[in-house]
């Protein structure tokens, strides 16, 4: 198995501190708002690495912190009127809600900085006492120039910023690109008390303290976003090997950013998408199909064209699983031993091993998705020619789909979505079907028309069948768009005086507990209380 690690500039053959044992720290959110869709990469990113470690037999320990104490957070506070720590946590709440959407595992720590404070302190403290920082005023720096392979992971040296270093406003630092390990209070701020004084850490000591608490003073892999190489993970370097004296990382991986327009996405900019605007328009495993369709050292452009493109081909894989549940529902035996493997189970473990070769080589999670389309046809080209009564053919087909469902959870792709208005939500879809039933049945072929189109604006696909009419659709549509297709049928109807039609509609949804209100505001809606 090999990496890109950014610190050698190449692919590097994976060993870890101890064998087959990983330990791995992802820097986590800033928590002063909710999380947008380039911060959401670094997690699907690290979370699918995760995920494939430990499929490949590693025992993984996975830290990702949370920065809860930081300029950003304070100021935000302050023009909320809301106690810092008070707001950070509310937006840690919100950020678990947003990263369990995106079949996030948690982490198996998730420190915070703000319980970390007195780690920090002493670590500082050592800092001073080696000669790496120094205080001035409260406000404590760390020396950079003392640490000699400062800029060894940006690949930029002390000499070269010194000289392009811009007129420092704070001219009590001996250099310019000495930065801050400890600030001190200014009014209205939170503070914790310190030999220098009241005040807080510092952005960048924070990981380097609670990375090497959890994981060790070297640790096997440090994954974040490319913005973070200069200078956060930088100075985390700085910071833990002058405490230390040993590497701080073997691994340093760093995703690629998402872009809109070839600019990175990011709150400074004001370009971005929170990524629950997103989760507004796109099913989850949609977006973190798109996240990682692209791979992670690549930059990804943002636009909806490329996120339904993403839930177009993600529906394909989900087709599969939902033919091969269906083809199996009625299997002659559930427990049947294979005489032989076959043609089909052969040749989707030789696309397993491709997987498994693609995700070795850098964690391309795009070439491994595309094993896992060639199996997909691979089982619907069986199901094709399969019989439901051959218990041969039910076991094979077992065994094909528990490799596709395994490797897709392998990258966490398929997430069980059910809908809390599920039960709703096929009625009001079987309404639809009667009308279009009954419309071609009169020969109202236009209308017949207009729902079938409806219906296939959202995706949704209807098969005739003698027994019943079925949909089949890649994501569950949104109740609230049916609901307002029926509305404006029964408007319709009401205009045309068809009053009968008008009624079935308002009938049957009662029927399906959901009630139609007629108010002065216009037609309203809601699901009966139980």
């Amino acid at each position: 198995m090999r990496v890109y690690n950014t610190l050698s500039g190449r692919k590097e053959e994976l060993v870890t501190l101890e064998p087959q044992k990983v330990r791995i720290y992802a820097c986590g959110p800033t928590t002063y708002n909710y999380i947008h869709l380039g911060n959401a990469r670094p997690l699907v990113v690290f979370d699918t690495l995760r995920r494939y470690l430990a499929f490949r037999g590693y025992k993984v320990t996975y830290v990702q912190n949370f920065t809860d104490v930081d300029d950003k957070i304070i100021n935000r506070s302050q023009e909320e009127s809301e106690e810092a720590l008070k707001l950070a946590e509310r937006y840690i709440n919100e950020y678990f809600k947003d990263a369990d959407a995106l079949n996030i595992l948690r982490a198996d720590v998730h420190p915070r900085a703000s319980q970390h404070i007195e780690d920090m302190i002493v670590a500082i403290g050592k800092l001073i006492d080696k000669g790496f920082a120094y205080e001035v005023d409260g406000d404590v720096f760390y020396r950079v120039k003392a640490f000699q392979d400062y800029g060894k992971l940006s690949g930029r040296s002390v000499e070269d910023m010194l000289s392009g270093a811009r007129v420092e406003v704070d001219e009590r630092k001996e250099e310019p690109v000495d930065f801050a390990l400890w600030k001190a209070a200014k009014p209205g701020e939170p503070f914790w008390d310190s030999p220098w004084g009241k005040g807080r850490p510092g952005w960048h000591i924070e990981c380097s303290v609670m990375s090497t608490k959890y994981l060790g003073e070297t640790i096997d892999i440090h994954g974040g976003g490319s913005d973070l190489i200069f200078p956060h993970h930088e100075n985390e370097i700085a910071q833990a090997e002058a405490l230390t004296g040993k590497p701080f990382v073997k691994y340093w991986m760093h995703n690629g950013f998402i872009t809109i327009n070839s600019e990175k996405m990011s709150k400074s900019l004001g370009n971005f998408f929170l990524l629950r605007e997103v989760l507004d328009k796109f099913p989850a495993d949609v977006v973190r199909f798109y996240l990682i369709a692209t791979h992670y050292r690549s930059p990804l452009d943002f636009d909806d064209g490329k996120l339904d493109e993403a839930r177009k081909a993600l529906g394909r894989l989900k087709t599969t699983l939902m033919l091969a549940d269906e083809f199996q529902q009625d299997r002659a035996s559930t427990d049947v031993e294979l005489k032989e493997p076959g043609e089909l189970l052969e040749k989707v473990n030789d696309l397993q091993q491709e997987f498994i070769a693609a995700m070795d080589d850098d964690f391309n999670t795009a070439r491994a998705i595309g094993h896992l389309f060639e199996i997909s046809h691979l089982i619907n080209s069986y199901l094709a020619k399969a019989s439901r009564d051959n218990a041969q053919d039910q076991a094979v087909l077992t065994k094909a789909v528990a490799v596709l469902k395994e490797l897709g959870q392998v990258l966490g792709i398929f997430i069980d979505q059910e809908s809390d208005q599920g039960a709703e939500l096929e009625e009001v879809l079987q309404i639809l079907a009667g009308l279009r039933q009954a419309a071609r049945q009169e020969k109202d072929y236009p209308l017949a028309d207009d729902i079938r189109n409806f219906l296939g604006s959202l995706d949704i696909s209807i098969e005739d069948t003698p027994a019943a009419t079925r949909f089949r659709y890649e994501s569950a549509p949104e109740l609230k768009l049916l609901m307002e297709k029926l509305i404006d049928l029964r408007a319709n109807f009401k205009s045309q005086k068809r009053y009968e039609k008008a009624d079935y509609i308002r009938n049957s949804l009662q029927e399906a507990g959901i009630i139609v209100e007629d108010t002065r505001e216009g037609v309203r809606w809601k699901i009966a209380e139980a």
